[in-house]
């Protein structure tokens, strides 16, 4: 069975995230394609931002262009429509605006080369998957050409193929334990049902430190935990149970707080976006006592690896793939260039 016919049986919705850029998000994408075409899967096709371009317009480097099959529902702004090779079907003028203009919903009636966009707020984008699939996509592939942080956060979409590479490092080692890292933080255990998540969801609009003591919630004017340490240690109790941070959540959160009293509490956040600390700093703090939990965790569907980084150097196919693969065992791992 081909990777894309098994997802395809489990979600309706998948989000490609990039770990850095250049890591093969986009020859994943194409790979993804070319199965759908293979297996008669109908495709819907969107993006966080832009993609299909000849040359990241950020970088100035070359990149793959998306070829779409005929029958794919592609998301498309008025101004890059005369610019695709495919013959296009408008279906649908949305209501969902880009910086470079309306977002229509369009069928592929001539295979091509497709520049794709879609809207930036994840709101609008699971509204507008809604409606791909309404028009006959089995599947809804998204691009995640913004921040690779954002669009894995779980309203957006299903569940997310993580695409890794050489591009995050020169180090092989290196590179597999970030992305392993990176799974496990996706993979954190969800707070369980009871009055603790029920009092950190009647407070998710307000975005405000809690915290919280069995029953009894302090709220703290901090709307985010960042340089917060030093007044989290003085709030922690022997009474305290749970801290919800509502913003980031990075070392200078938890660095000021007592051992001891880090082991007492544990630290919930509304998803693993959330976090940004890398491997051997969260490996540290892990190892002080460090507990953290999630109202909502990402499923990882997927791993693709690139051995090639546009810095001129690359790894052995193998080794990195198998690497990937002893890492995280559980989860398939692909190398789209084999």
């Amino acid at each position: 069975m081909y990777l894309l016919e098994e997802l395809s049986q489990k979600y309706k919705t998948i989000s490609i995230v990039g770990m850095a850029k250049n890591a093969g998000k986009t020859t994943a994408l194409n790979y993804l394609i070319e199965e759908a075409m293979d297996e008669g899967i109908t495709l819907g096709v969107t993006s966080t931002g832009r993609d299909g371009e000849s040359t990241d317009l950020v970088t100035g480097t070359d990149k793959p262009r998306v070829f779409l099959e005929t029958d794919t529902i592609v998301s498309v702004p008025t101004q890059l429509y005369e610019l695709a090779d495919a013959g296009l079907e408008i279906l649908r003028m949305t209501e969902y605006g880009s910086s470079i203009g309306q977002i229509m919903l369009c069928r592929v009636v001539s295979s091509g080369y497709v520049q794709i966009a879609g809207p930036v707020i994840n709101a609008s984008h699971e509204r507008m998957c809604r409606e791909m699939l309404e028009l006959g996509a089995d599947l809804v592939l998204i691009d995640g050409a913004i921040d690779r942080k954002s669009i894995a956060a779980p309203g957006t979409s299903d569940a997310i193929i993580l695409s890794t590479g050489a591009v995050l490092s020169r180090n092989r080692k290196k590179v597999i334990e970030e992305t392993a890292h990176t799974v496990g933080l996706y993979r954190l255990p969800c707070l369980e049902d009871g009055e603790c998540r029920d009092i950190i969801e009647q407070h998710l609009e307000r975005e405000q430190l809690l915290i919280i003591r069995g029953k009894d919630v302090k709220t703290l004017d901090r709307k985010t935990g960042l340089g917060a340490g030093k007044f989290l240690d003085g709030e922690i109790d022997e009474e305290t149970d749970f801290i919800y941070v509502p913003g980031a959540f990075t070392e200078s959160v938890v660095a000021d707080i007592n051992p001891k009293k880090l082991k007492q509490v544990t630290f919930v956040l509304k998803d693993p976006t959330k976090i940004f600390i890398d491997s051997v700093v969260w490996g540290q703090l892990k190892k002080k006592g460090l507990k953290v939990k999630v109202l909502e965790n990402i499923r990882v569907a997927a791993i693709t690896v690139n051995p090639v980084a546009p810095g001129g150097y690359a790894f052995d196919h193998e080794e990195l793939l198998n690497g990937v693969k002893e890492a995280i065992p559980d989860i398939p791992v692909i190398d789209v260039m084999l």
